[in-house]
Order: structure tokens, then C-alpha cells, then sequence
């Protein structure tokens, strides 16, 4: 017995017959049908016949006949999409048996093929938002779990709930954001877009890039200082194992033995990848530190656009209105000469009579000059160094120049900026207060750490709003977290400099260094006794 190898071949590979209906006459007939089918799933009814089709089609696009309905159920069969068994429930006699009735169900490629469409479909229409919502929902779910991890034995549903919705946040907040951005280019692009909806939307699309940013450098240091508390208490394994024990609950009998490795090999990547997205790395940037940065970027790039076609409104010459004019001048010039001319003129293909110009060149040229419309042939020949042609340069080869030695250079810049950082470390020490202190405890600072300082206070001051008592902001890498409070006795505080004195109403204020290792609890220390 032998084999068709072709027959293997195509079995290897998969079947993409399904979507034939969509290529073919009559594509949006079979889409009607195949949308029957799956709003009937959605009623738990499996088998259709061919009456219950035609009926369940919309009123104004139904087709007159319904044959048209059996043939295309008949093609959508042949394609897979549909399956055909004989209708045997309706036999009252024996003619019955020899006439064609079939009731008709979704096969799984059918399905399959459907929600591929849906997704097709939804992917085209979706636009993305920022959600300034989730970042603030990601921060209450990460202190829920803070309080579950605090627990003695911490309670698997609260755990298993709080995860849940921590990881559908933060996915659809990635997710929108991902949308958002590829909207916002093609928007930048000007790739489909009307040019008087753009001028018209580009205000408020502004304003919302603003607050949205202004939310991302408020939360998203908070958020990573919960995450890096989460993994410095090292219980987020124990939630995630909890999570996934709840989870591998309801697995099928023949999957329950690797359903809980399977479960927690899955939340182990959600908790992963919602790390990476808010906290960097030693050799990478978070994603929310990207994120922001595009979203800054995006909003001079917009304000570019508008300037352009303000400039374009405002009679100025651009590209596109040089190569219209030019195009009118070739459909009004009186015959092929002129359009050569103008062709010439416009594009500069004048013909070649140099290859280089030097002082004898054009010494000669002066005084025996050749008109431009001579042609190659009739014209004198132009004399070039066989060096030229045989290397293509005039220079000499010779022995390359030996590679400068830089190492002093790098050891310097080294140097320096490990001063630099020491020096910014040493800032952020000197402006972390141990709590909560006045505006006028701060003392003396130094001109580095009072720069630090100004930038903190910045921050914190562009999210007050009229009526605010009360604000946080994080520094713009993330480094530092200032929480100001304003107080109502009137008073004034001095922070004294080298450069001066700075005065100001009194606040009261608390200053963290983020990027500072949370520390480790010890597991083997005993409790302390009150004395």
C-alpha cells in the first residue's frame, strides 16, 4: 500500500478554505448566513434548517427567492463552514426519504473562521484611549493586595479576586494604550484623516495627551513603589500560587493534574509583565516611561502639523502645490517642444558637458564656449587621469591612519559621571525627610540638592488645582515622590542657600527617594517584648 505525498503534504499544512466566502459573488450573502448561525449559538440552538435562515436574515437585505439561501448553505458546506446532515424529524412517508432536506450546524473551522473575522473587524474599529482610570483602579488593587499579603493566612478568593482584576486593568490599559498611540500617528500622518475634523479635534486632543501625562508621572512612581514592596515582602509567589489553586478548581478531570502548574505559569507571566511595564530595568525603560515620553513627543509633532497646514492655508508654497502648478503648465503648453523645454527647465536635465571643472576647463571654456544643445557626439572629448578611471578617485591609496587612542577620554567621562551620580545620590539623601515635616524644617540645602528641590516643588505644584489642600506628585524619572500639604496658619518658610534665601508659604511636606531598596524582613527574628 503507497502513500500520496502530495495528500501529506496538504496535510501539513492548514486548511484557510473557510474564508473562500469572502473572495467570491455574493461574499456579503454569506456573511448574512454565517451571522445567522452564529446569533442562533448565542440562543444555544445548534442545528438550523434552511426556512429558519431565511427568516432569521435581516428584512431589507433578504433575498427574494430562498433557494438563494440553500445554495449558498450548499456552498458554505463545500467550504467547511457549515456542516449538512439529512433531516430525518419531518419524514411522514416514504417520498419523504427521497427528497433533499438537511438541517445544517457550525463546524469548528467555521467558528473559527468567524471569530477571526470579529476580531478582524473589531481591531479595525478600534481607536485605543488612555485611561487615567486604570492607573489610579492598578494602584488601589496593588495596596488590596499589600493588606492580603499582610495577613497571617491570607484568604485565596480576596487574593484570586484582587489578582483578577489587577491583571484585566492593567491588559486593557496596555492594550488601549498600544491602539491610542497607532491612532494618534496615523493622526499626525494626516493617513486618513480630514484636514478641518483635525484642526478641529486637535485642541482637545491636546489637553487630553496633557492630563493623561500629567496622571502617568503622578501614579506610575507610586505604582512601581507598590510593586517593588510587593516583591520585596516576597509573598507575591504565595498570591500568585494561591490564584492559581483557586483557578485549577475548576478544571476538567482530564487536565486537573497540570492545570495548577499550568495556572501558575500563567499569572507568574501577567505578574511579569505588569512589572516590566511600570518599573525599568538595569539595561531597559519601563514601558510607561516610553509611553510617556511618545505621548510628549506627540504633542509638538501635532502642533507641527497644524502649523503646516496653517502655512499651506496661508498661500505659501509647498511640494504639493508646486507639483499641481507644474502639471497645469504641461496640460496648457502648445505642443511636445514646449513640454520638452519646460521639462528641461524644471527638472534640470540639461546635457552633461563636465565630468570636472577646473581652472584650464574653464579658462577654454571662455574662450572657445560650446552652446548647451551641442550633442555628446559632435562635442570635443573631455580628457580624464587613467587614475580616475581605473580607481575612481584621485587620491593615492596609502596606509590608513593609525585609530586615535581614547581611553583617557572615556576614563574622564567615567569619571564624571560617576561624580554626577554620587552627587545626585548624596541630593536625594539630603532632601528625604524621615516623615512627615514643614516646608521650613528643610534647612540649608546645597545648590544641587536646592535644584532637586525646585524640580520636586514644580511637579507638585502643576497638579494644584483651585481648592487642592492636598497633592503627590513623582519627579520626571521617576525617582522621587514629594507629597505637599497646605497649611492655613499663614506661615512663611526660608530655605536657606549659598545663592540666597527662598521664601514661601509654609507647607507641610514628605519627600521619598523611590529608587531606594525597600528592606527585607527578617523571617528568623524574634518578636520584640514590650518593656
Amino acid at each position: 500500500m503507497t502513500t500520496d505525498p502530495s495528500r501529506e503534504a496538504r496535510a501539513d499544512r492548514p486548511d484557510y478554505t473557510p474564508f473562500a466566502h469572502l473572495t467570491v459573488p455574493n461574499a456579503d450573502l454569506y456573511r448574512l448566513v454565517m451571522g445567522a448561525f452564529l446569533a442562533a449559538k448565542e440562543r444555544f440552538a445548534v442545528h438550523l434548517r434552511p426556512e429558519d435562515v431565511y427568516a432569521a436574515l435581516p428584512p431589507q437585505r433578504r433575498p427574494v427567492e430562498a433557494d438563494s439561501v440553500v445554495k449558498a448553505l450548499d456552498s458554505l458546506v463545500e467550504w467547511g463552514n457549515l456542516r449538512a446532515d439529512p433531516d430525518t424529524a419531518r419524514v411522514t412517508a416514504v417520498e419523504d426519504f427521497y427528497r433533499k432536506r438537511f438541517i445544517y450546524q457550525l463546524t469548528r473551522a467555521g467558528e473559527a473562521a468567524e471569530e477571526a473575522l470579529a476580531g478582524y473587524d473589531e481591531a479595525l474599529g478600534r481607536r485605543g484611549a488612555l485611561q487615567a482610570v486604570a492607573l489610579h483602579d492598578i494602584v488601589t488593587q496593588l495596596r488590596a493586595l499589600l493588606v492580603i499579603a499582610a495577613e497571617e493566612e491570607p484568604d485565596a478568593a480576596k487574593a484570586h479576586l484582587a489578582l483578577s482584576s489587577l491583571t484585566g486593568r492593567f491588559e486593557a490599559l496596555a492594550e488601549n494604550a498600544r491602539a491610542f498611540m497607532g491612532s494618534l500617528q496615523r493622526t499626525i500622518d494626516l493617513h486618513g484623516v480630514e484636514v478641518e475634523a483635525f484642526l478641529a479635534y486637535k485642541d482637545q486632543l491636546i489637553r487630553y495627551l496633557e492630563r493623561f501625562i500629567q496622571d502617568l508621572i503622578t501614579l506610575s512612581g507610586r505604582i512601581a513603589l507598590l510593586i517593588r514592596e510587593l516583591e520585596g515582602q516576597g509573598q507575591v509567589h504565595g498570591l500568585l500560587r494561591l490564584a492559581a489553586v483557586r483557578e485549577a478548581a475548576d478544571a476538567a478531570p482530564d487536565m486537573a493534574e497540570s492545570a495548577e502548574a499550568r495556572a501558575y505559569v500563567r499569572w507568574l507571566a501577567r505578574w511579569s509583565g505588569l512589572a516590566a511595564w511600570f518599573v525599568s530595568g538595569d539595561d531597559r525603560e519601563s514601558q510607561a516611561r516610553l509611553l510617556r515620553g511618545r505621548a510628549l513627543g506627540a504633542i509638538p509633532q501635532l502642533l507641527a502639523v497644524v502649523r503646516q497646514l496653517n502655512e499651506r492655508r496661508a498661500g505659501r508654497s509647498d511640494r504639493s502645490a508646486d507639483f499641481r502648478t507644474l502639471a497645469r503648465w504641461f496640460a496648457e503648453a502648445p505642443d511636445d517642444a514646449a513640454r520638452h523645454r519646460l521639462w528641461r527647465t524644471a527638472f534640470g536635465l540639461h546635457p552633461a558637458r563636465h565630468l570636472t571643472v577646473d581652472a584650464d576647463t574653464l579658462a577654454e571654456r571662455a574662450t572657445r564656449p560650446v552652446l548647451a544643445s551641442t550633442p555628446w557626439a559632435e562635442s570635443e572629448p573631455l580628457r580624464i587621469s587613467p587614475q580616475l578611471r581605473r580607481t575612481g578617485s584621485y587620491e593615492r591609496r596609502g596606509k590608513p591612519r593609525r585609530v586615535q587612542d581614547r581611553s583617557e577620554e572615556r576614563r574622564l567621562l567615567e569619571e564624571i559621571a560617576a561624580k554626577q551620580t554620587t552627587e545626585i545620590t548624596a541630593a536625594r539623601a539630603r532632601l528625604e525627610t524621615p516623615g512627615v515635616t514643614r516646608l521650613s524644617g528643610l534647612g540649608e540645602l546645597d545648590p544641587l540638592a536646592f535644584r532637586l528641590f525646585l524640580q520636586l516643588l514644580g511637579d507638585a505644584l502643576a497638579t494644584w488645582r483651585p481648592g487642592t489642600t492636598s497633592t503627590t506628585a513623582t519627579s520626571n524619572d521617576g525617582s522621587m515622590e514629594i507629597r505637599l500639604t497646605a497649611l492655613a496658619d499663614g506661615t512663611t518658610a526660608e530655605v536657606h542657600t549659598p545663592g540666597g534665601v527662598f521664601h514661601g508659604p509654609d507647607h507641610i511636606i514628605e519627600i521619598t527617594d523611590l529608587t531606594r531598596e525597600v528592606p527585607m524582613p527578617k523571617a528568623d527574628a524574634p518578636p520584640q517584648e514590650d518593656r
